[in-house]
């Protein structure tokens, strides 16, 4: 195989503590389904400590391990985001937020002091998780005819895909993931089926 069809992610929300000189640095650790999901965690944490300094964050999403954000929330510039996504990076998870959530002990920490609190913050939570290995799936949509029914579900059950939902009248519709590495057998053996047989990429997952 030329690409790794995996990731690796945690199952759910974990929390970890760092203390620091008086400073108090709770961190929160939560799989993300999508970017969407960061602002009401965020929110949420906000709600749960409102006589916190600082709520700073960051977060690494795809399977590709591409997308990353980070937030310092009024830190100094990389001592707080970017330590927390190094955490993340260390150990090599996607689809994951962390959120340091700091009461400020009323002594300075410096910029080393801030970026080894963030860090190990970020890490003991991540330390608490439950880690996982998910495949990259690729999801798809398949038109044909009523009467390939049982053959196009017999290649899903030969193919181990997963069919994410259907919708069956006259013109029947089925959306289906399958493992980025399976994904041209499948294809071929639909299309070897019917030439009327139409499929659509949809989204990886």
């Amino acid at each position: 195989m030329l690409f790794d069809d995996t990731y690796k992610t945690i199952v759910t929300a974990s929390e970890g503590l760092f203390r620091e000189k008086g400073s108090k640095f709770l961190a929160y650790a939560y799989p993300i389904r999508s970017e969407a999901d960061i602002k009401p965690l965020v929110q949420e944490l906000k709600a749960l400590h409102p006589k916190a300094r600082h709520h700073c964050w960051a977060m690494r999403f795809s399977p590709d391990r591409g997308v990353y954000r980070v937030q310092d929330d009024g830190e100094p510039s990389g001592t707080a985001g970017r330590p927390i996504l190094n955490a993340i990076l260390s150990a090599d998870l996607t689809n994951v937020l962390i959120v340091v959530v700091r009461y400020f002990g009323g002594t300075l920490l410096g910029v080393p002091g801030l970026i080894n609190a963030y860090r190990t913050a970020a890490a003991d939570a991540l330390q608490q998780a439950r880690i996982i290995e998910k495949t990259v799936n690729d999801c798809y949509e398949i038109r044909f005819d009523y009467l390939l029914m049982n053959d196009i579900m017999r290649i899903m059950k030969e193919e181990q895909a997963e069919v994410l939902g259907q919708d069956f009248d006259e013109a029947c519709t089925l959306r289906f993931g399958i493992r980025k590495s399976a994904l041209n057998g499948v294809l071929a053996k639909l299309q070897q089926l019917h030439p009327a047989v139409s499929t659509k990429y949809l989204s990886t997952i």
